[in-house]
Order: C-alpha cells, then structure tokens, then sequence
C-alpha cells in the first residue's frame, strides 16, 4: 500500500534551517507530483509546496519563497524540503502529500503522511 514517512522535523531557534525528507514506498514515486503541505496550532492545511515529474516545474507559497527549496531523488524515492532562515510562524505539523492532480500547487490530496513536528523558537 501507499506509504508516506517524513522526518526531520525538531525544534529550532529563529533564523536556524532544518531539512525534512519524506519516503515513498508502495506506488511509482517518479511519476508523480509530490507537495508539502503543513498545520500551524489553531489552524488549516495548508499547501507549502509543490514539484512535478522531473523536477522541472516547481512552486512555493509566498511567505516562503526565497527561504524554502523543494526537490526530489526519484533513485531514492524520497522527496524533500531544505527551509533556511526559518521564523516562528513557520511553526507547523509538516506533511508530504501525493495530490490528487498533477498540478504542481493541488491542495486536494490522495495520499498524506503522518506528519513531522516543526516548531520554531528561542
């Protein structure tokens, strides 16, 4: 069946990095659309990122544009998620997803893993 593992995630000071990856078993990970999606406390899903087959087609959220880099290793089947310059509001429950579509920005997804704690503090 479809599986889904991130890790990474941590507690972090403000300004600091972390990197996320994300396993994919059970399907054909290349090619298909992968995202990261996240929760902050209190609040929604929300779409962070997204990248299609290939790598060439690539899209970000803008509150993270410039500080976040999506990107995939199709021979390792791991999908992952460099954030740089990190801040508080970043505080959130990060998920990778397969979506339901093949846009790189689909928010409606068919697959989710269980998600990796990212919070954000000094």
């Amino acid at each position: 069946q479809v599986q889904l593992v991130e890790s990474g995630g941590g507690l972090v000071q403000p300004g600091g990095s972390l990197r996320l990856s994300c396993t994919a078993s059970g399907f054909t990970f290349s090619i298909y659309t992968m995202t990261w999606v996240r929760q902050a406390p209190g609040k929604g899903l929300e779409w962070v990122s997204g990248i299609n087959k290939g790598g060439d087609r690539i899209a970000y959220l803008d509150s993270v544009k410039g500080r976040f880099t999506i990107s995939r290793d199709d021979a390792k089947n791991t999908l992952y998620l460099q954030m740089n310059n990190l801040k508080p509001e970043d505080t959130a429950v990060y998920y990778c997803a397969r979506p339901k579509a093949i846009d790189v920005r689909s928010f409606e997804y068919a697959y989710r893993g269980q998600g990796t704690q990212v919070t954000v503090s000094s």
